[in-house]
């Protein structure tokens, strides 16, 4: 299944902490809050009423980090960006983006993110900013090497 979350790719946040009636209380920061909330909708839009597939089992997830081309960039760097020869070198940190993702589709798409078992992560230049996330069930058939 392919999930399209359109617009700059974000990283997981680290938790706030503030003081609460003399006591320290955590908090999700409201960006990542809202961007995990968009993922779980994209996802739920990509099932089209249809219950998760995932739900109990070993899953698999791609994600592709999409970024805008810069502005600054001429015409052969544009190119050479979407030909994959240039990456985006620039925040959110790849495992950021690893992580949000699989956050956001904790208890939507499966019950628990130690239902991942695969993943697959990459920077790159495109057209349109987004972040692509294939899913999809891990076959058990023996052995798996690296």
């Amino acid at each position: 299944m392919r999930i399209e979350v359109y617009g700059q790719p974000q990283g997981k946040q680290r938790a706030r902490v503030c003081m609460r009636g003399g006591f320290a209380k955590a908090y999700t920061p409201e960006t990542t809050a809202s961007y995990e909330n968009l993922i779980n909708l994209s996802y739920i839009q990509a099932l089209n009423g249809a219950p998760s597939p995932y739900w109990d089992k070993p899953v698999r997830i791609r994600i592709q980090a999409i970024y805008q081309i810069p502005k600054s960039f001429s015409k052969k760097r544009t190119a050479a960006a979407l030909d994959g020869l240039i990456r985006p070198q620039v925040k959110p940190d790849i495992d950021n983006v690893v992580k949000i993702v699989c956050d956001a589709l904790n208890k939507v798409a499966y019950k628990d993110d130690t239902q991942v078992v695969e993943i697959a992560a990459c920077k790159l230049y495109g057209v349109e900013p987004m972040v692509r996330i294939d899913i999809d069930e891990v076959q058990t058939s023996g052995k798996t090497t690296l």
